[in-house]
């Protein structure tokens, strides 16, 4: 399911056609996540949900993956209007 969009999200990591927000960043240093272990979760995971932002409207994605030491995680990201992929957010899931 959404196989064109993760398509596009993959392209943006292989191309560093990418931003993560200030959020993302501040739970990948809390739950000692790496940018490589993000780029990974992408290249590998599945997208698991499509959900609307209720502010912006635009369409963001969860997408499931591993780590580079094979923790499971989630990556919410969406892609702007500048096709750019955003990196809303990462997680571990417990």
């Amino acid at each position: 399911m959404y196989k064109h969009v993760l398509d596009k999200m993959r392209e943006g990591i292989r191309n560093r056609q990418y931003v993560m927000t200030l959020h993302a960043e501040d739970e990948m240093a809390d739950d000692g996540l790496s940018i490589f272990d993000v780029e990974r979760a992408i290249l590998t995971g599945k997208i698991i949900e499509r959900q609307k932002d209720h502010q912006s409207q635009e369409w963001k994605y969860l997408v499931m993956g591993q780590t580079i030491d094979s923790q499971l995680i989630t990556v919410v990201a969406k892609l702007s209007v500048t096709k750019k992929l955003v990196i809303i957010t990462v997680y571990l899931e417990k």
